[in-house]
C-alpha cells in the first residue's frame, strides 16, 4: 500500500508539473507543442522512461508476491482486465482507474459465491459457468460504459467538460 501511495503521490505531482502539461500539450496537438517551444522528442522519452519505470516497480512487486513468474502469468485476458479498468473507470483520472480496479474486482468475486448458490437453489443445477457470467458482466458493463458514459465513470475534469462540448 505504501508504495501504491507513493505512485499515486509522484502521479498526481507529475500531472500537475510543467512536464504534465507539455505531455497534455503533445497529447492534444504535437505541431502546436513544438511551436511552442516544447521538446517533442525529449519529453516523449521522458514518458516512455516513467511509464517503463512504474512497469519495472509493478513487475517486481508482482514476481515478489507470486514468488514465481512465467509466460502463463500473463495471458490475454489480463491484458483485456486491465484495459476495462481504465476505459471503466476513466481514462486520465487515477482515482477513476482505481474505483475501475476495484468494480471489476471485486463485482465479479461476489457473482462467484451469490450466483452459483442462487442457480442451484432455483433450478437445482448449475446452468450458466460463473466465469462465463464473468465475462458477460465485463462485456455488458463496457458496452453500457460506452453509450451512457464514454469518459468512464469517473473521468479527469477536463474529458468531461469536452465530452458535454460534444453532446451538446
Amino acid at each position: 500500500m505504501l508504495v501504491l501511495l507513493l505512485v499515486i503521490v509522484i502521479n498526481r505531482r507529475l500531472q500537475d508539473s510543467r512536464i504534465g502539461r507539455a505531455w497534455v500539450a503533445i497529447r492534444e496537438d504535437e505541431i502546436a507543442a513544438k511551436a511552442s517551444g516544447i521538446n517533442t522528442r525529449n519529453i516523449k522519452l521522458l514518458a516512455f522512461a516513467m511509464g517503463a519505470s512504474f512497469g519495472g516497480i509493478a513487475g517486481g512487486m508482482f514476481a515478489a508476491m507470486q514468488t514465481f513468474v512465467s509466460p502463463e502469468s500473463f495471458v490475454l485476458n489480463e491484458s483485456i482486465m486491465i484495459l476495462a479498468m481504465v476505459v471503466l473507470g476513466g481514462m486520465g483520472n487515477i482515482w477513476g482507474v482505481i474505483a475501475g480496479a476495484v468494480l471489476l474486482s471485486f463485482v465479479p468475486e461476489l457473482l462467484r459465491y451469490t450466483v452459483e448458490p442462487a442457480q442451484m437453489a432455483l433450478f437445482g443445477k448449475l446452468l450458466v459457468d460463473p466465469e462465463v457470467l464473468r465475462m458477460l458482466v465485463f462485456g455488458l458493463a463496457l458496452v453500457l460504459t460506452m453509450r451512457f458514459r464514454p469518459a468512464g465513470l469517473w473521468p479527469e475534469t477536463r474529458h468531461r467538460r469536452e465530452m458535454n462540448e460534444n453532446r451538446a
